[in-house]
């Protein structure tokens, strides 16, 4: 090798060593990742949800060395700290903390200070005990001339590892549970010196609607709260045509997910369909379509109701409107369903039969004085009985074939959805409370009726919505 081309290669060695040495100072976010750090000014906390290698890990990264280091950039409008910080980064187990938020913060092992944090603010590093290179806590110089502390925590432990200290943020890496994270979230709560502390989390969302999802997902909870998503195509690190190759290897189920940030469906979800296969633009309903309500009953959990269309034409079974919420009472409830309709039929479960400890009446029975037209008798199948797996497996192949639609504005229905997942086999009977007034709806829509030609009958003893034809004590109207 010439001495020239020697010279060369030391000098390229020495600048790729400055550029890792000066990470931080080199991060230019991409709008989304700008406007992620921007909200952290007035939420208390974030959820940034994107692709896989997409920059969320360094986004993160960036700003707990911000707030480490107290040396914010010109461009930045996120939150500051006057002071110097105590902070949590965390993620799944010690060796995913160790291999991401770790390494963004301070680099591979043998090569610390190549990380977001320079190596010259770093003072000490404390490792744990029993695992190679993991990082327990590390000391940072901040702008102000104070001490800063960095701990990495692993959501394995448990929430008992979480309780203690007093937090100005903390950073979870993916998704934690929902104990640990409300621990983690409660250590914030005194942070920034009594004026509260902030909480983000940077995630690809492969756990579908879990409750930390249910936060952030599809709108944040409470106005203290913020969500941004960013996709592949919001990056530049990709030509398009790798974009479109990275995708076609995804999993059908994982897509969304790995690509946009969108909760998956997961391979376990009871409905693996892509919500743009089920969900169609609102509409007028045509005099024609027949209609009925489904509905599940809760208290502690909540009370559902549906409200469901069929086109007998094309065979097209459609959900367009839905109501849920718990702990209220029954002439709540019935209030909010009526301007449906109180000429529908309601469909209801085989637990409508148990008796309301209050007023010591059966449930349907409560809602039927309420003024909806609940049904004589519970949801079965056309053959009897109402095992739910048989009725679960009817509605999957009818949105498989194009035959089941939702109104695409009832995004609470297609939350539940994508949440409503098996576990050893069996559906989780968890946050199904519309799925299940669906099932009703869908295993009673041979009862279904049309607006035109409402029957009101004279008599209780004359009422059977299980006739094919009705009883002529009664008339239509």
């Amino acid at each position: 090798m010439s001495s020239d081309l020697a010279a060369l290669m030391a000098e390229r060695e020495a600048i790729l060593e400055e550029i890792k040495k000066r990470r931080l100072e080199s991060y230019g976010p991409y709008p989304k990742q700008a406007l992620f750090h921007a909200l952290g000014a007035i939420k208390r906390e974030r959820g940034f949800l994107a692709g896989n290698q997409l920059g969320k890990t360094t986004s993160g990264a960036a700003e707990a060395a911000y707030h480490a280091t107290g040396k914010y950039p010109d461009w930045w409008q996120g939150k500051c700290f006057e002071h110097p910080t105590i902070g949590w980064a965390a993620g799944n187990s010690n060796e995913t903390t160790r291999d991401n938020p770790q390494r963004m913060l301070f680099g591979r092992p043998g090569e610390i200070g190549h990380g977001m944090i320079p190596g010259g603010a770093i003072i000490d590093i404390k490792k744990a005990r029993g695992i190679a290179d993991y990082i327990d806590t590390a000391t940072i110089r901040h702008a102000t001339g104070g001490i800063s502390r960095i701990r990495f925590k692993s959501y394995e432990l448990g929430w008992e590892k979480f309780q203690g200290e007093t937090l100005d943020w903390f950073w979870g890496d993916e998704e934690p549970p929902s104990k640990v994270y409300s621990e983690a979230l409660t250590r914030t709560n005194a942070g920034d010196r009594g004026r509260g502390g902030i909480a983000w989390l940077t995630a690809t969302p492969l756990m579908g609607m879990t409750d930390v999802m249910r936060r952030f997902y599809p709108e944040p909870e409470d106005e203290h709260k913020a969500l941004v998503m960013m996709e592949i195509w919001d990056v530049g690190h990709y030509s398009d045509e790798h974009k479109e190759k990275i995708v076609a290897g995804y999993p059908a189920h994982e897509r969304a997910a790995r690509s946009k940030g969108i909760p998956t469906l997961g391979s376990g979800v009871v409905f693996p369909v892509q919500q743009s296969m089920l969900e169609v633009v609102p509409f007028e309903l045509p005099n024609h379509f027949y209609q009925l309500a489904g509905s599940d009953f809760g208290w502690d959990h909540p009370t559902a109701f549906v409200r469901c269309a069929i086109d007998r034409d094309s065979g097209i079974f459609y959900v367009v409107d839905a109501y849920k919420q718990a702990e209220q009472v029954v002439a709540v409830h019935a209030a909010a369903v009526k301007p449906w309709g109180t000429w529908m039929p309601v469909a209801w479960p085989h637990d409508g039969y148990v008796h309301d400890k209050q007023s010591g009446e059966q449930t349907a029975e409560s809602y039927r004085k309420e003024g909806l037209n609940m049904m004589h008798e519970h949801a079965t199948h056309p053959a009897g009985g109402y095992g739910t797996e048989a009725g679960v497996q009817e509605m999957y192949q009818a949105m498989l074939t194009g035959k089941f639609k939702v109104f695409g504005h009832l995004q609470q229905w297609f939350q539940e959805a994508q949440s409503y997942h098996r576990k050893d086999g069996q559906i989780v009977k968890l946050h199904d409370d519309l799925m299940s007034a669906t099932r009703m709806a869908w295993m009673m829509q041979r009862y279904a009726r049309t607006s035109q030609k409402v029957y009101i009958p004279q008599t209780a003893e004359s009422y059977d919505p299980f006739a094919e034809t009705f009883t002529p004590q009664g008339a239509f109207h």
